[in-house]
């Protein structure tokens, strides 16, 4: 199952996949790797782009991984 939200006020598209035991957040923010940050405060992600808060979104649930490559966020965590 896919769900597509969006967030930000660029409208940044933000894709969630619901597996058996996980789920799988992908953000194509668009900046390279050093300018990215991300923040996960109980249940929301806060990406901040060169210290600025880029986008915020929801998490389904606990996070186990975070990671960036070539601007595009992956967030990954169980259900």
């Amino acid at each position: 199952m896919v769900r597509q939200q969006y967030a930000g006020e660029d409208e940044q598209l933000v894709r969630r996949y619901d597996y058996e035991n996980e789920w799988v957040i992908a953000a194509d923010v668009g900046v390279g790797d050093e300018h990215l940050d991300v923040d996960v405060v109980g249940e929301t992600a806060i990406v901040l782009v060169d210290g600025e808060t880029g986008l915020e979104f929801a998490l389904p649930g606990s996070v186990e991984s975070v990671d960036t490559n070539n601007g595009v966020l992956v967030v990954r965590g169980t259900q």
